[in-house]
C-alpha cells in the first residue's frame, strides 16, 4: 500500500506530533457553514473535499462513481469495501505527495477543495444501522466484578468463554461537540423503594468503536482468518453511562435507559489499513477459546489512549492513559462471535469495543473505577474532586499509535454533560 510508506512526504504543511500525517488519510463527513456535506480526508491541520477533487477530475478511474463523495455519510462509499477503500488511500497519497510535481502544477485548481479544519464542520460520519456494544477488556470486567459481586469471582463464568455483548440504541449516537443531557430514571438505595429523578452517576466509558463494510448474509458466519476483510475502520467512542440507574435496571436483560441515552463518537474514522504497521499479538487467553474464536497473527492494535476531563471555567486534567492492545478479545474474534449463529452484518454497522481498561489504577477506562465507586475522588488541576461527572464537565478523549517515525492518530471526541431537563 502506497499510503502506509513511512517516508512518504506531503506537500501540504503537517506540524510536528499531528495525528494526520500522509499516511492516515482517515475519512469523515464535513461540510461548510450553510452548505452541503461532503466526503472529506485530511492532512496535518487541512480538511481536502473529496466531492471536490471528484469534480476536477482527480479521482477519475476509481472502483465507484465520484457521486459517492457528494453524500451526507461514508455508507454509499464504504459500499466499494475494503478493495476501493484501499485504491481510494493510495489515489490520494499519490496526488498530495511531495514527489507528485505533476499536481503542484495545477495547485491553483486544487486550493479551491482544501481547507483549513477550523472552517469546517465535522458531521456523524456515518449512517448507523445497528450498534453492538461489547464487555472485553478483562481488567474492566474484573474490577467491576469486584464492586458489585464477589471479589475472588468477579469474572461470570461465561466472561472467559465468549466476548460477551449487548445490543444498543443507535439513534442516540452522536457526533463530538454534541452536549450530553444529564439522563433522568429510576434509581434506588438499599433497603429504600425505588426513586425518580436525575442520575447522579453519570460515567464516561473509554471505548473504541469499529465501522463494518456489508457482511454477508442472514445465515452465514465470518470467520476470524477473514474479519478484518470487513472491517473499515475505528473511532474514538464515548459510551456515557448513568452507573446508579442501570444497578437497578440491569437484572435480567442487561442495560437500557443507563446507556441508551447518548453515545459521542469521533468525527474521523481510520481505516483499519493505516494502522496494520501498529498490529500487535493479543493477550494470552486461557481458558484457550473455542475452535471458532482461534486466530492466527496481529490481531490487536497498540492505540495509546488518554481522558481529559475540564470544568466549565477550568484546565483540562489528564485523568487516565490506557491503550487499546489491553483488550482481551479482539475485533476479530468479536466479529466472529457476532456472526456465528448466522446474524447478518451490514454496511456502517457500528461496534463497541466495550470499556478499555489497563492493568494500572490510571489506565482504568471509567470514572467507576478511577473513583473506585465513589471512594476515592479524583483531584482536577483547579483543586475540585470528581467521583463522577458533573453538569458543565466536558470529556474528551485522544487517541494515537506511533512507531518508525510516523504518527497516526484519531484526533478527539469532545462532549459537555448538560443539566437534567426540569
Amino acid at each position: 500500500m502506497i499510503a502506509n510508506n513511512p517516508n512518504l512526504v506531503s506537500w501540504i504543511n503537517v506540524p510536528e506530533n499531528s495525528d494526520f500525517p500522509i499516511q492516515n488519510i482517515p475519512f469523515g463527513i464535513a461540510r461548510l457553514q450553510d452548505d452541503q456535506c461532503f466526503v472529506a480526508t485530511r492532512i496535518g491541520d487541512k480538511v481536502i473535499n473529496l466531492a471536490s477533487l471528484g469534480e476536477l477530475g482527480f479521482l477519475d478511474g476509481l472502483p465507484f462513481d465520484s457521486s459517492v463523495f457528494k453524500a451526507d455519510s461514508l455508507n454509499a462509499l464504504m459500499k466499494s469495501g475494503k478493495s476501493g477503500i484501499r485504491i481510494l488511500r493510495d489515489r490520494i497519497a499519490i496526488l498530495f505527495s511531495k514527489e507528485n510535481m505533476e499536481l503542484q502544477n495545477q495547485l491553483e485548481a486544487i486550493m479551491e477543495s482544501i481547507y483549513e479544519a477550523e472552517r469546517v464542520q465535522m458531521m456523524l460520519p456515518v449512517q448507523i444501522g445497528d450498534y453492538t456494544d461489547f464487555y472485553s477488556s478483562k481488567e474492566h470486567a474484573t474490577n467491576v466484578g469486584m464492586m458489585f459481586r464477589d471479589p475472588a469471582n468477579a469474572l461470570l463464568p461465561n466472561w472467559l468463554w465468549l466476548p460477551v455483548g449487548y445490543h444498543g440504541r443507535s439513534s442516540s449516537i452522536i457526533a463530538s461537540d454534541v452536549p450530553v443531557r444529564r439522563p433522568k430514571g429510576q434509581t434506588k438505595n438499599e433497603g429504600e423503594n425505588p426513586v425518580y429523578g436525575p442520575s447522579k452517576r453519570v460515567d464516561f466509558e473509554l471505548e473504541m468503536g469499529f465501522i463494518t463494510f456489508e457482511g454477508k448474509p442472514l445465515g452465514e458466519q465470518i470467520n476470524t482468518e477473514e474479519a478484518e476483510d470487513y472491517i473499515f475502520g475505528l473511532c474514538l467512542f464515548n459510551d456515557w453511562s448513568a452507573r446508579d440507574i442501570q444497578q437497578w435496571e440491569y437484572v435480567p436483560l442487561g442495560p437500557f435507559l443507563a446507556k441508551n441515552f447518548a453515545s459521542s463518537m469521533s468525527p474521523w474514522i481510520v481505516t483499519l489499513d493505516a494502522l496494520i504497521p501498529f498490529a500487535v499479538e493479543g493477550p494470552e487467553q486461557n481458558p484457550p477459546v473455542l475452535e471458532y474464536l482461534k486466530y492466527q497473527g496481529k490481531k490487536s492494535y497498540d492505540i495509546h489512549l488518554e481522558v481529559y476531563l475540564q470544568p466549565e471555567h477550568g484546565h483540562e486534567s489528564r485523568i487516565c492513559r490506557s491503550n487499546f492492545k489491553y483488550m482481551y478479545w479482539t475485533m476479530a474474534q468479536q466479529l466472529a462471535h457476532h456472526t456465528v449463529n448466522g446474524c447478518n452484518i451490514r454496511c456502517g454497522d457500528l461496534m463497541g469495543s466495550g470499556t478499555i481498561s489497563g492493568p494500572t489504577p490510571d489506565s482504568y477506562g471509567s470514572m467507576l473505577e478511577l473513583a473506585w465507586k465513589g471512594t476515592k475522588p479524583l483531584e482536577l488541576l483547579d483543586g475540585t474532586k470528581r467521583a463522577f461527572i458533573h453538569d458543565y464537565d466536558t470529556v474528551i478523549f485522544r487517541g494515537f499509535c506511533e512507531n518508525s517515525g510516523v504518527r497516526i492518530g484519531f484526533g478527539e471526541v469532545k462532549s459537555q454533560l448538560l443539566p437534567a431537563t426540569d
